[in-house]
């Protein structure tokens, strides 16, 4: 509780009242006195006849999961426990946990009926379990001599999730079956190792595909088709380093990569290969072997979104040695992973070239949108010039790493936050329609 605006004007105008009485002798004091005991009472009265904390209740309705990156709706309702009283409009506060974000202060405007609400946006920052543990709220008095403040607990865990809007939207589900069914079709039934079916030989088609044997057996020429061969190893790898911990677009680089990476396990699985999961930061922490069907996607979920924010730095050399000490057979391995200084980069080239040897790799990157911003920034002062220079030169470092891992045969994705997932599965489903795995 504490004094309205109200109540302090009104205290102020008494106390030039009592100012100007006592500087006029001839007036009695007895009027101020009274003033003051009259002012006194009325705050009395306005607290006795005001409703307090006990007579409301706060009840709030929010997601269970908002997926990393997006926003869900935090509704708060302030009931009356009388039902016939109208609730006038209220402040309110709210302090968000450290992986949502959202408007500090709002205001619960009144309904209509016994109940004020507001619709909060909340927008999900960091991958976890957070709790909304109170709300505060400031309702003026009766009178609106007072501004009355309540704090109400409140017991509401909210999780935020990778992001598989994706893969609820169709989005690549339709990528795939355009793959599939459309102009790559004849790539993918033509050029397999593994055996799809028998069909008549027509015109046009490749005479080395022809069944001799069972053309005889059919008395016409009847040739193989062939299909991509499926139950390929696919291996997730995310760097899970310091630097992956900075943010593109309002979410960490991890974030971004681990939402990708989702969509490209949905997409093999879907395809019929299996997908497994590897993440490092100083050293391995987690080697998830691949799996097939739709109970290895869940499996990859609940892992992903169990995954620390690291402030390690990355050991790409341990780990990659590990990941490929742990492959026994041929994989499609997809390194999500970043680098700034020489000497790292250095050490990734060489172990993504040992990896390289056995097995397919794909190295996969966000472009930095910071770099790209020094291309266009107007240098008008000596600080800004430098800063230009320095921007150029980690801009060239980063072009030279990425064609050395270029030419040593690895596929290099470097892209915005926003064409990573397109991108990453067109080059998924270009590996194997060529049958590299």
């Amino acid at each position: 509780m504490r004094p309205s605006v109200l109540l302090l004007a009104l205290a102020c105008a008494l106390a030039v009242l009592t100012v100007a009485v006592l500087a006029v002798p001839a007036v009695p004091v007895e009027i101020v006195v009274g003033a003051w005991l009259l002012l006194g009472a009325a705050v009395i009265a306005d607290w006795a006849v005001s409703p307090g904390a006990r007579h409301f209740t706060l009840e709030i309705d929010a997601p269970a999961e908002i997926f990393a990156g997006e926003e869900g709706i935090v509704a708060l309702r302030l009931k009356h426990r009388d039902g016939g009283r109208a609730v006038a409009p209220t402040a309110g506060r709210l302090r968000w946990p450290e992986g949502l974000s959202g408007p500090g202060d709002f205001r619960l405007i009144s309904t209509g009926a016994h109940i004020a609400a507001a619709d909060l946006p909340a927008r999900a920052l960091k991958r976890g379990k957070w709790k909304i543990a109170s709300v505060s709220t400031l309702r003026r008095s009766r009178l609106g001599l007072l501004d009355l403040i309540a704090n109400h607990p409140l017991d509401r865990e909210i999780s935020v999730v990778p992001s598989i809007r994706a893969i609820t939207s169709g989005a690549i589900d339709t990528q795939l079956a355009t793959t599939e069914f459309g102009a790559k079709a004849a790539s993918i039934h033509g050029e397999g190792s593994e055996f799809h079916q028998l069909r008549e030989f027509v015109a046009g088609m490749d005479t080395r595909m022809i069944d001799y044997k069972r053309s005889a057996r059919h008395g016409a020429l009847v040739a193989r088709q062939m299909q991509a061969e499926r139950n390929h190893a696919i291996v997730l790898a995310l760097d899970n380093g310091h630097l992956m911990r900075e943010p593109i677009d309002g979410l960490a680089k991890i974030d971004h990569m681990i939402n990708a990476s989702l969509a490209l396990a949905w997409a093999g699985i879907q395809s019929g290969d299996r997908v497994g999961l590897f993440a490092f930061d100083a050293r391995p922490r987690l080697f998830v072997p691949p799996m097939e069907g739709r109970r290895a996607f869940a499996h990859l979920r609940s892992h992903t979104a169990a995954l620390d924010y690291r402030l390690v730095e990355t050991n790409h050399t341990l780990a990659l040695s590990h990941l490929h000490q742990r492959l026994s057979r041929r994989s499609l391995v997809v390194v999500f992973s970043d680098f700034v200084d020489t000497t790292t980069a250095e050490l990734l080239i060489e172990n993504v070239q040992m990896l390289n040897r056995h097995h397919v790799v794909v190295f996969v990157s966000l472009r930095d949108p910071l770099l790209a911003a020094y291309h266009h920034k107007s240098v008008n002062s000596l600080a800004m010039v430098s800063e230009v220079a320095a921007a150029a030169d980690l801009e060239r470092e980063r072009r030279r790493v990425l064609n050395s891992l270029s030419r040593l045969g690895v596929f290099v994705i470097e892209t915005a936050p926003g064409g990573l997932r397109p991108e990453l599965i067109s080059t998924y489903l270009s590996i194997r329609s060529r049958e590299l795995i």
